[in-house]
């Protein structure tokens, strides 16, 4: 059952006709090269983000919710993670505007950012199997084009033949974890499978086991967490660097956002071993991702490897969230931090590779005097994702070591999680100093101030506000992942 005057169902709406509009104007116009079609995109997403925006504050959407009959629910949930990935989008498009200047195709470009950014929604409110996984196919059809944008470029052509068939194996193990499911209960529907879950005899046990595993493999593709992370690298080094930015801090939010649907699963039909298993797969991603961002030589695959290791430290939240709500709401606060620190360093990187045509780390020596506004807005990024104070990075690994160390007193191994967590960030300080010392205190072949562009410069404004802002004043992001927090008691209890 579908409700059309629903949030999803409006956005759908509302993003999807531009998206289909934009190629049609393109078409007609007979135009390659035109700006016109980034600034509708642009529009269309902000109106989006607004909407959204208004039916918090106007409280048109309903608590967070796990049980619902509907495919889609309008709730706080899906409303938190639509924020986080529409700021994604909205970041990738701007910063889009100079980097597809003079390229063929900018129309096709923006309709599939708005055409992914669609599923990306939609698998934020889905609560049916089925709806949450043609959600998933609409989001990652178009990055896979995306991806080998760059036709004539023979390593983003590898990049989109990896990220592909990756991601076709992703879908395939999906579709057989539902499969499962629905064999198992009869039904499709989240709450429904949950409830038939918990109530399997322990004849029936090892099938809801790998049902769930088959989830967790299978979001875990997106997601980057270790052992399903061998493509990202590859992929986010050959793809544009502009659509690096939408992988990375936009499609993994996704990934995490269905794997918190469903990771209820595991609270239901698994007992505590199931817990310690995610957080092995939190220390051990983090650790791969940090010691293998601290080898990288190019900026946009030492930022993949970073990008891994901090879906190990969102992990965190995850593994103990059937016994700590405070852990799944500093997943989902270091979620939405994320998602800007992230989309923010990889499209400053879009702007030197565009304004300089390097991606070498030695290549971007003296950047600070060269290109200042990138520099300083890489710098606040990085520094952030380091989880320096007094950024909004900071606030969140916080509260995800404060909940594990808080853990403790159910799963004696919970504060382990704290240690590894605040290893791996002053170990990410490595190589995030190594930027920051290549770009401001090594002279570079020449000083000269270069032309930054204008839409780079309009993205690290944004984010160095919205970075210091939060990093200043918490409290109302914190309150809003808070109230985004389904209420696990009643469905731990079921066990």
């Amino acid at each position: 059952m579908i409700d059309f005057t629903s949030t999803p169902i409006i956005l759908t709406m509302m993003l999807g006709s531009v998206g289909v509009i934009i190629p049609v104007i393109s078409v007609a116009r007979k135009e390659k090269g035109s700006s016109l079609y980034g600034g509708i995109a642009f529009a269309a997403l902000i109106s989006a983000i607004s909407f959204v925006g208004y039916q918090i504050v106007s409280k048109h959407v309903t608590p967070a919710a796990i049980f619902s009959k509907n495919v889609l629910v309008d709730d706080t949930f899906g409303s938190f993670f639509a924020i986080a990935m529409l700021i994604v989008a909205i970041m990738t498009t701007v910063g889009s505007f100079n980097y597809m200047r003079g390229k063929t195709s900018p129309a096709v470009y923006y309709s599939l950012i708005l055409l992914s950014s669609i599923g990306m929604v939609l698998i934020a409110y889905s609560t049916d199997l089925v709806m949450l996984f043609v959600a998933w196919e609409l989001m990652s059809i178009p990055t896979y084009v995306l991806a080998g944008f760059a036709k004539k470029d023979p390593s983003s052509n590898e990049a989109a033949l990896k990220y592909f068939l990756f991601g076709a194996l992703s879908s395939g193990i999906i579709i057989y974890g539902i499969s499962i499911a629905y064999g198992i209960t009869g039904s499709t529907n989240i709450g429904q499978v949950i409830a038939g879950f918990s109530k399997l005899g322990p004849d029936m046990t090892p099938l809801a086991l790998l049902a769930v595993a088959m989830f967790i493999a299978g979001f875990g593709f997106k997601i980057g967490l270790v052992p399903f992370h061998m493509w990202l690298p590859d992929t986010y080094e050959g793809a544009p660097p502009t659509i690096s930015a939408l992988l990375a801090a936009g499609t993994k939010k996704a990934g995490f956002a269905a794997a918190l649907r469903v990771i209820i699963m595991g609270a239901i039909a698994l007992d505590l071993n199931w817990a310690f298993a995610l957080a092995i797969i939190a220390i051990v991603t983090m650790t791969v991702g940090n010691l293998a961002a601290i080898m990288q030589k190019n900026l946009p695959r030492m930022l993949a490897y970073s990008s891994i290791g901090h879906a190990g430290y969102i992990l965190i939240g995850l593994s103990i969230a059937p016994f700590s709500q405070i852990g799944i709401q500093a997943s989902l606060f270091h979620i939405l931090n994320h998602a800007v620190m992230k989309a923010s360093a990889f499209i400053a990187v879009a702007g030197i590779i565009t304004t300089l045509s390097v991606s070498h780390i030695d290549k971007i020596r003296g950047l600070g005097k060269r290109m200042p506004i990138t520099s300083l807005g890489l710098v606040i990024s990085l520094l952030a994702l380091a989880g320096v104070p007094p950024l909004n990075g900071f606030w969140s690994k916080l509260m995800l070591f404060g909940a594990a160390i808080n853990a403790g007193s159910v799963m004696s191994w919970a504060p382990y999680l704290a240690v590894a967590g605040v290893l791996n960030s002053a170990l990410s300080l490595a190589y995030y100093g190594w930027i920051i010392r290549k770009m401001y205190f090594e002279e570079g072949e020449s000083e000269k101030r270069v032309k930054e562009p204008k839409s780079v410069i309009a993205v690290m404004i944004f984010s160095i506000i919205f970075i210091v802002g939060i990093g200043v004043y918490p409290d109302p992001f914190i309150e809003f992942a808070k109230s985004a927090v389904p209420a696990l008691t009643n469905v731990t209890t079921m066990h």
